[in-house]
């Protein structure tokens, strides 16, 4: 997840039983694992809360997975993701602080199937190969927004699998974004200042809300 830019509206909490400037993994075989927070002001991870929904969501789907945790952040999603199963997750950020952080994480767990890419997130999606993603995590800063533009990219490079699914996080204030001819939302849900939805192309293939 990227860094939250401007007033507390948009700021999450770390988990009361997670020590400040730590991230715990929920689920799998890192459950509890608790991973270091890069010192980037404003950079918080996914709540606890809602990586336990995304992934119950995203359960039959999520082993054996390709993901991409597009702007990283602290790896929240990416390594939850792997916790539970993934085979592998690119993680594209940005920042050289919150880059480093990811590095020392993916040691400390021995992840092997964590590839880490410094990047421009835009840039790194104009590159990406066709079919390449299952999974795709778009947690931009809140203050950025661009998630319309960033799926309609996905879209246009043909970056997922046949009933590839992606994740928007955005400010529980703003609608959701428009999305490219033929996707759905498949599910969405607010925490606190947070509106969270899973979408893909051609009506998602099945999935129905909760």
């Amino acid at each position: 997840m990227a860094a939250r830019r401007g007033g507390g509206s948009n700021r999450k909490r770390v988990s009361p039983a997670t020590p400040p400037g730590r991230l715990r993994i929920v689920a799998g075989m890192w459950r509890s694992r608790v991973l270091e927070i890069a010192d980037v002001p404003g950079l918080r991870p996914t709540s606890e809360r809602i990586r336990e929904t995304l992934f119950n969501w995203l359960t039959p789907r999520i082993a054996t997975a390709r993901c991409l945790d597009l702007f990283a952040g602290t790896g929240a999603l990416g390594f939850e993701a792997l916790s539970r199963g993934a085979r592998e997750v690119t993680f594209v950020e940005k920042s050289p602080v919150a880059f480093e952080a990811l590095r020392r994480n993916a040691r400390a767990l021995d992840a092997a199937g964590a590839r880490l890419t410094r990047a421009d997130a835009i840039e790194f999606l104009r590159t990406a190969p066709a079919g390449a993603y299952d999974a795709v995590f778009l947690d931009p800063p809140f203050a950025d927004g661009g998630l319309e533009s960033l799926c309609a990219l996905i879209d246009e490079r043909g970056l997922l699998v046949s009933g590839g699914r992606v994740y928007l996080e955005m400010d529980r204030g703003n609608a959701l974004p428009a999305l490219p001819p033929g996707w759905q939302v498949l599910r969405e849900k607010t925490a606190g200042n947070v509106r969270y939805a899973l979408v893909a192309p051609e009506g998602g293939n099945g999935d129905s809300e909760e």
